[in-house]
């Protein structure tokens, strides 16, 4: 008889494009998540979780990353099994927390206060193709107000964001949540008597100002250029005079938002929607100084492109103005951290009915990736304090000695190894970041007593000290077993 064939191990390995995170990854990424958590719920929003998985036909829409499996999300057709949802159901998870959002004001539409303020924080996933930096599972951080049309929840966005990025330790003057208006966009658009086919044209092309500067964005403009790499890319096709508006709004930033309201005015002409979008940053500029948001902190910004078949008013993002070195050791400026703007037709679609929301998302990576490029994002919880083990047969001495330390509010543990190599044990509490040791022998346990072992203290002598310095072992105090949590808490400061 055939012996069965031995089946081939699994290989221990992530999934492309996913990634694991330990330790100080998820400690500091929820010690930053907590902080702005702490602004929103200031600013009287309640926090909503919703299912990691929604049906397709709520989503709404695909990615448009056609070159991926269901356009650019992970999506399967349910089966017929027991407890199931209908054979045949598409499911997929969720890609943002937005359209989440969509599904839950319309479904708990009488339920619900309005507006209703949210915010939201978890993983999404993206089934696209993965790079450096690029992963498929990653985590956003979402703030919105559903239900209100008035430029004071757009305001009240910005001024949130602000207070958010200050919360986390970025300082004023390292950050700037910069505005436009999509209104204003498509003023500058009628004002240039631009095509609807050529529209999108003309506002990617608009997006690639701070790439190519005003000469570069008019000859893409108009007849085209050619790229650093002598490559000739293909213009819009409009005239000088349509591209007049267009430049004149693009350069429109003045000194303070006062002159660059007057620009923009200037830009817009005679259109009713641009004069409409210019009057709605205008209000927002007002609202946001009576909340005590200067212009250092939030400016209008004609620049600022986004989400162009999505948004459809104020548009916004928080850019962080710091330099950081590069992977090629160059210095740049760290960018955009944060993004957003008026929405009003997502939950439409579910009730038919028009339903006004503004909302922002926060790339928490990328903030926590600036965070510790300025050396603000340190664990500050330590690892624990390691209580070794002497005697196997006293390990309930040990866990008394942890259970006290914790007690007192100190992070403690008790090693759980084999206790016979003593150095392993203090081995493994350097790999754990472990501040004190806790040594109890025979000897100190007949006589009440414990070892306290500064760890931080020890490694610094080791790496500084004289031989005599060492051996006088000033890392290390005999206490008394009732002064065990002082003397610990007296090292820990």
């Amino acid at each position: 008889m055939a012996k069965d064939k031995k089946q081939p191990r699994p290989k221990a390995e992530t999934p492309k494009g996913f990634r694991d995170y330990f330790g100080s990854d998820v400690t500091e990424r929820k010690r930053m998540l907590d902080r702005i958590a702490e602004v929103y719920h200031r600013h009287g929003f309640d926090p909503l979780e919703t299912s990691a998985v929604e049906t397709v036909e709520a989503l709404g829409k695909f990615l448009p990353d056609v070159d991926r499996p269901n356009a650019g999300v992970f999506a399967w057709q349910e089966e017929a099994v027991p407890g199931g949802g209908t054979a045949g159901d598409w499911l997929a998870l969720r890609y943002d927390l937005t359209a989440p959002l969509a599904r839950v004001a319309a479904q708990y539409r009488n339920d619900l206060p309005s507006p209703y303020r949210r915010y939201a924080m978890g993983p999404v996933w993206r089934n696209e193709k993965p790079g450096p930096g690029r992963f498929r599972q990653f985590y956003q951080c979402d703030a919105d107000t559903v239900g209100s049309g008035s430029v004071a929840a757009d305001a009240e966005i910005c001024a949130m964001l602000a207070d958010a990025l200050e919360a986390v330790g970025i300082a004023r003057g390292d950050y700037l949540v910069r505005m436009n208006n999509r209104k204003v966009l498509n003023g500058v658009l009628e004002a240039a008597e631009v095509d609807t086919d050529r529209a999108d044209d003309v506002l990617r092309t608009i997006d690639k100002f701070d790439k190519v500067g005003r000469d570069g964005v008019l000859a893409l403009l108009t007849t085209g250029r050619r790229d650093e790499s002598g490559a000739q890319i293909e213009g819009v096709g409009l005239s000088e005079a349509q591209a007049a508006p267009v430049l004149a709004f693009l350069t429109s930033k003045g000194a303070d938002n006062a002159a660059t309201l007057d620009n923009l005015r200037a830009a817009v002409g005679v259109s009713q929607m641009g004069a409409e979008g210019v009057d709605e940053l205008s209000q927002m500029a007002g609202l946001l100084s009576a909340m005590g948001v200067a212009e250092d902190r939030a400016v209008i910004d004609p620049s600022v492109v986004r989400g162009l078949g999505y948004y459809t008013g104020p548009v916004f993002e928080a850019e962080l103005t710091f330099e950081i070195l590069d992977e090629k050791g160059r210095r740049r400026q760290f960018g955009s951290v944060a993004g957003g703007g008026r929405y009003d037709g997502l939950v439409e679609r579910f009730t038919g009915q028009k339903v006004p929301a503004t909302g922002v998302s926060i790339g928490v990576d990328r903030l926590l990736a600036a965070l510790r490029a300025k050396g603000l994002a340190g664990d500050e919880a330590a690892g624990p304090v390691v209580v070794t083990v002497m005697d196997r047969d006293r390990m309930a001495d040990y866990q008394a000695m942890a259970a006290d330390l914790r007690a007192a509010g100190i992070r403690a543990e008790v090693y759980l190894g084999n206790p016979k190599n003593f150095g392993n044990q203090l081995k493994y509490a350097d790999k754990r970041g472990a501040p004190v040791a806790i040594i109890q022998g025979e000897d100190e346990a007949a006589r009440g007593v414990v070892q306290v072992k500064d760890l931080i203290l020890g490694a610094r002598i080791a790496a500084q000290a004289s031989l005599d310095e060492w051996k006088s072992q000033p890392a290390q105090t005999e206490v008394a077993r009732a002064d065990l949590v002082a003397e610990v808490r007296r090292i820990l400061g």
